[in-house]
């Protein structure tokens, strides 16, 4: 028996995160359109494991509603959106149309899932930021399950 230990598995949504964000990072820094990144990213290494519908959805919902995402977190940055780094202003994106349209994922899951994302593709303390700001965000878009959360005795 050997001592390496194997990285665990990520699951098909998670990597429709991760390739949803790295499109929509392509997008912010390149300009291309978003049929030949998803054409490219398509042809990428891992890709047979996305929830491809996932996939989709959250790269061409954070492309085609960008502007009205960036109002939902504006107003929770400490800078102007123009100076978020890339990273961190690609996963912002794919994270708020996540929370406001993909109600069947809770918002903690989307919550969770953007601060790994920073963890693995930001800065030092991005996650921290990115945490921030969806934790502000949140109970916007999802009042409701928000305040249930709260209500709901820890065990």
């Amino acid at each position: 028996m050997d001592n390496t230990t194997e990285a665990p598995r990520k699951s098909g949504r998670r990597l429709a995160r991760e390739f949803a964000v790295q499109g929509i990072y392509q997008w912010l820094v390149s300009g291309n359109d978003m049929p030949a990144i998803d054409a490219h990213l398509s042809e990428e290494d891992g890709f047979t494991k996305v929830d491809r519908k996932l996939f989709r959805t959250l790269l061409n919902g954070a492309s085609d509603n960008a502007e009205a995402l960036r109002v939902h977190f504006a107003a929770h940055l400490d800078r102007p959106v123009g100076e978020l780094s890339p990273v961190e202003h690609a996963i912002l994106l794919v994270a708020t149309f996540e929370l406001a349209h993909q109600i069947e994922t809770p918002y903690r899951v989307v919550i969770n899932e953007a601060i790994e994302l920073a963890k693995d593709f930001g800065g030092a303390d991005g996650h921290k930021f990115v945490n921030g700001v969806l934790d502000k965000l949140a109970p916007q878009l999802r009042a409701v399950e928000v305040e249930a959360a709260r209500l709901r005795p820890r065990r």
